[in-house]
This record gives C-alpha cells, structure tokens and sequence, in this order.
C-alpha cells in the first residue's frame, strides 16, 4: 500500500492485521457502539462492528532519506502480555524485500514510542544476542520517552521490551535521543503527542506544498475521533491522551492533509459537530 505526499513517498509494510478482539485495547468500543458511526464501514470496521486494525511499519522515503517509522512486534520476543506476541517467526523482512526495501538500505529508524508493538524488529536474534536489524540505520528516539522507559520499566513485560529491542540499540552506539519537536529532514518535523506515553511523538511532512501527518498511537482506531475521551488501556494519562487527540485533530481537520494511523490506513480528518470523523481515501 503505497501514498505520496510531494517528492515524499510512504509504503505501509504489514505485520499483523485484525479484525475484533480489539475490547483490551479500546473496551468501550462495542460492536454497537461502532455501527453507531456508519463511516467507520467497510475500512475500519466489519458492518458487525468490529474493528479493522494493523501492526505494521511505514517507510518513508524522501529524495535523501530511507526511513522506517516504528518497527512493529518482531519475531523470538518473550515475556510480552499477549500470548500470540511471544516467539514470534514472521516473514517480515522478507515482505519488506519483496517491496523493494533491504534492510541494510535503510538509512534511519524512527520510533514515535517505545510500545512494544513499536519497537520489535529494532533487533532481531543473531548468535544468541540481540543486534540492529537494520545494521546500516540510526535510530531516532525521543529522549523523554527513552528516559522514562529506561528508569520506569519496572513491570516485567516492560522491563522485556525495553531489554531486547531498546536497549541493545544504545548498547551499539546507534541511538540518537532527540527532543519531541525535532527536525529530522526537510520534510519530516516531530510533533509532541504525550498521553498514550510519556514521549509520545507524531510525525509531521511538507514536500511541494503537501502535508502529511503520521499519528502513531494518538489514536489506536479512527472511533476515537468521534469519541475523543475512548483513550486504550495502554495511555499511560489517559485524561492528557485524549486532550492530545482534541488538539492534534483541531490542527489538521478540514485541511488536504494526509493521515496515517498506527495501526489503521490512511484519510483525511474532517470535523463532525464537537469531534471529528475520519474519511477513508477512495
């Protein structure tokens, strides 16, 4: 799945995708609840109302830059929460070669946060040891995000995470902590989205007068546009979650711009009374 925006061009590499069995991250969420908001259908949610979902990565190529935002759940991680995440054997990489992207041909790795659905195929095993996946990469992190998940992963899945796809990137010299409003290029700013976690960063692009925006976990699912308090059980201040959600939508509602989910395809925010709703591309 491919979209440009100017000289920018973003193709969504999928990992896992879902449908239902959404309720431990957004329990509010019910089937009715969602055939409540009829645009949802048939992009983001089944006519029963269940939810359409991804995990997957962007890469983001710019005329200087091959760049891979977040980088999913990885494959032989242990000690996550969901079962089916443990010991994973995907063919991710593979599917990232066969559209055209080596990994030894990206140039920088983006994390807009440290989730364990974000960060796993930041290393992969190698003689025991975990080592970068893309050998040839910096990786961008935010520093208030590394920072807090370094001194504050105290629970054990955390602590897991942290140990095998965050840590052994700092071990190798190949991190680059940068602030939550940095420029990365000349296309691509950050923009700080704190509430899902502490450092939560959201991805904004200019080329040739176009504007993009990759969200990352702002919202796990488009429902949260129209339901601006539905923050997932994983916002680490979910009151500051959705205040984020409020002021990130209001900046780019009613505009051309391009937006990417996390974990849902692209469209154009538009505002709907108090909130907003989301429009699928064609």
């Amino acid at each position: 799945m491919h979209w440009t925006i100017g000289k920018v061009k973003i193709t969504k590499i999928v990992e896992l995708e879902t449908v239902g069995s959404t309720r431990f991250i957004l329990p509010l969420a019910s089937n009715e609840e969602i055939r409540r908001l009829p645009w949802l259908m048939p992009h983001f949610a089944t006519e029963e109302g269940r939810l359409r979902m991804s995990i997957h990565s962007l890469v983001v190529e710019t005329p200087s830059r091959r760049i891979v935002v977040d980088t999913g759940l990885g494959n032989d991680k242990e000690g996550r929460k969901v079962p089916t995440w443990n010991n994973r054997k995907d063919p991710f990489l593979d599917t990232m070669r066969a559209a055209g992207f080596r990994p030894d041909s990206i140039d920088t790795v983006l994390c807009t946060h440290l989730h364990v659905d974000h960060v796993g195929w930041n290393t992969q095993l190698a003689g025991g040891q975990w080592v970068p996946t893309f050998a040839n990469a910096r990786y961008v992190f935010g520093r208030t995000e590394f920072e807090h998940w370094r001194d504050h992963s105290d629970e054990s899945d955390k602590l897991a995470v942290f140990n095998d796809s965050v840590k052994p990137i700092a071990d190798a010299g190949r991190a680059d902590l940068v602030d939550s409003d940095a420029r990365i290029s000349d296309e691509i700013t950050l923009i700080p989205t704190p509430g899902h976690s502490p450092g939560h960063m959201s991805i904004h692009i200019q080329s040739e007068g176009e504007q993009g925006l990759l969200t990352g976990d702002v919202a796990h699912h488009p429902c949260q546009m129209a339901y601006l308090d539905w923050s997932s059980t994983a916002d680490s201040d979910p009151a500051q979650s959705a205040e984020t959600r409020r002021r990130l939508f209001s900046r780019f509602a009613d505009t051309p711009t391009l937006v990417i989910g996390g974990h849902f395809n692209a469209g154009h925010i538009q505002r709907d009374g108090d909130a907003f709703k989301f429009v699928a591309l064609a």
